[in-house]
């Protein structure tokens, strides 16, 4: 009789743990043909990704049968191998958990891989996803497809943004990989510098390594706000580039204009609200939720005026760090919520 009771039990827990399949089916094409070779480097602890509820039953997100293998598998089905560098994925974090509320569910994803490029010296950073996604089950009933799709969507995008990176000068080893952002970040002057160079910075990597645009000049209107940067005849709109550097101090090219970039113990950040880096109804305009960077719009830039009174011009409230490592907001906990 007992055993007759244990397989029973048995029975019930098979059946209550179901899957939901991470499909990696979204073309991740590179027409360009430059790598020699794909490589996954899975150095979670655990295999094991999490799931969520569903009903009675308990959902597990998995891949087909591997993340490695999968992902393997899905790069080189959309791209054909050419004679040059190997493209290498590193994943760090893919976990998925599930907070109860009074009357549903919050499903969250936390992921976190990077690429880099192999050379003979080392591995070569190009880029990487650091994100936090959430869905509620008022919304989604069936929570597990929708953070399984998330899983797929999210190292599709990272893979896509990473052919269109160049890689870092600096190298490391692959002992060193899974401790690369210090190392990373240890090399990066704007971080240890105090004597910032006068110009304007194109991209994120410019910026934190110090390294601004040759021959381009600062240009202001009438109230002393930064509108352009001139190289001879060469005129470019400010909100074409990431950050600039005007009588000593840096800023941060936000959708809505500019703003002051301060530094501390932790790293640089910005003074900002969600209207300011999330304006309604700009072309810019994104989901908060995951880390979102260096985006600028067809705005006219003004300056934030950190000399306006608090009340006049609506004072930020939020701390949002730059990822130096990709330039994306690192966005606070609850960001643009009421406090």
């Amino acid at each position: 009789m007992k055993k007759i009771l244990f397989f029973l039990l048995a029975s019930i827990f098979v059946i209550a743990q179901k899957t939901e399949t991470i499909n990696l089916s979204k073309s991740i094409k590179d027409s360009r043909n430059i790598y020699s070779s794909f490589t996954v480097i899975d150095q979670r602890e655990s295999p094991e990704i999490g799931g969520v509820q569903f009903h009675n039953d308990q959902v597990n997100i998995v891949f087909e049968n591997n993340a490695s293998g999968d992902i393997k598998d899905w790069f080189t089905k959309y791209n054909k191998l050419g004679s040059g560098e190997q493209l290498v994925f590193l994943i760090e974090k893919i976990t998925i958990s599930e907070e109860k509320k009074d009357k549903f569910q919050m499903g969250k994803l936390d992921f976190r891989a990077s690429t880099f490029i192999k050379k003979e010296d080392g591995y070569h950073f190009l880029f990487r996803k650091d994100t936090v996604a959430t869905v509620s089950s008022r919304e989604t009933p069936y929570m597990a497809q929708s953070l399984a799709k998330k899983v797929a969507l999210i190292c599709a995008d990272l893979l896509k943004d990473s052919y269109r990176k160049m890689s870092w000068e600096f190298s490391i080893s692959e002992s060193e990989l899974a401790n690369y952002e210090v190392l990373l970040k240890d090399k990066l002057d704007i971080l240890k510098t105090e004597a910032l160079k006068e110009g304007v910075y194109k991209d994120s990597h410019s910026f934190f390594t110090n390294n601004l645009e040759s021959g381009f000049t600062l240009q202001t209107n009438d109230k002393g706000i930064v509108t352009k940067a001139v190289n001879g005849d060469e005129k470019k709109q400010i909100r074409n580039f990431y950050a600039f550097v005007h009588n000593g101090i840096p800023y941060k090219v936000i959708p809505v204009g500019y703003t002051e970039i301060f530094k501390n113990e932790k790293g640089l950040f910005i003074e900002a609200r969600k209207e300011d880096l999330f304006p309604e109804g700009s072309s810019n305009a994104v989901a908060i939720g995951a880390a979102a960077g260096g985006l600028v719009g067809g705005l006219i830039a003004v300056a934030i005026d950190a000399s306006f009174p608090k009340k006049k011009r609506g004072i930020p409230e939020y701390e949002v760090y730059l990822d130096p490592l990709t330039g994306n907001y690192i966005l606070p906990e609850n960001f643009g919520k009421a406090k």
